[in-house]
């Protein structure tokens, strides 16, 4: 057995058997999604024609916000369950997918509205929610992480400490200081690691000058990882080891 951390493994100890590793395990149930308007292109068509309207397909489904950006990705698969003309009009089709997936918390619900009027562009909008609503809005900021950015480096970036109380809080936070609002700079250890190796926007050398660490110094001084470090110091010593300066104010 091995106990995992933000930064790796250590052996835990070791066990002779192993029960229920092949058991079968519930899942959720599925969730049907309605889709209302949808217009019958040619794919959606041939889909609809097989008798059995599953195989290997799957959907993408793109939501935009008012400007026509898209702020959200979700694939799900293509099990169609009924399908009728739409209330909409006669030329589309209203069709109830099996299952949408993961549902999203009625937490998200804000978060998707404020994302909606546009992309976030001033600081801390992230801050009046809980750990599952930053979890939510680190979620849109990865929308487009697929775009690689090219990188600028030097400067001086300044990371308001204030609210960074948890884990999500401190990525929010950390990704504003470096790349803006609404900007995604990863959104756990592995991913901010892969961040700092390039193509999201900025490259060490630069200088990061967090006020208020003290704030998420306490936040997680009874988080302890293997190495007697807390999350908090393992991003600031994850910085330094990439290059960059860390003034903790």
């Amino acid at each position: 057995m091995f106990a995992g951390t933000t930064a790796g493994t250590t052996p835990a100890g070791q066990c002779l058997d192993v029960e229920g590793l092949f058991a079968s395990r519930c899942g959720r149930a599925p969730v049907p999604m309605h889709l209302v308007g949808c217009e019958p292109a040619e794919p959606l068509r041939t889909v609809l024609s097989r008798r059995r309207k599953w195989d290997r397909d799957w959907v993408g489904l793109w939501a935009l916000d008012r400007h026509g950006r898209v702020m959200h990705r979700h694939n799900v698969d293509l099990r169609i369950e009924k399908s009728r003309p739409s209330v909409l009009g006669t030329d589309l089709l209203d069709i109830t997918l099996t299952d949408g997936g993961d549902q999203r918390p009625l937490v998200a619900r804000p978060i998707w509205e404020t994302w909606y009027r546009g992309a976030p562009s001033v600081r801390n909008q992230w801050a009046p929610y809980t750990t599952a609503g930053r979890n939510e809005w680190l979620e849109l900021t990865a929308t487009g992480v697929g775009e690689r950015r090219p990188d600028r480096s030097g400067g001086v970036h300044r990371l308001d400490g204030r609210f960074v109380t948890d884990e999500p809080g401190l990525h929010c936070a950390m990704a504003e200081a470096l790349v803006g609002p609404g900007g995604y700079f990863g959104r756990e250890w592995n991913a901010f690691r892969d961040c700092l190796g390039g193509d999201f926007g900025i490259a060490a050398p630069f200088t990061l000058i967090w006020h208020d660490s003290h704030i998420a110094r306490q936040a997680f001084a009874d988080d302890m990882s293997g190495e007697g470090l807390t999350y908090f110091e393992e991003i600031v010593q994850l910085l330094e080891r990439r290059g960059a300066t860390v003034e903790l104010h």
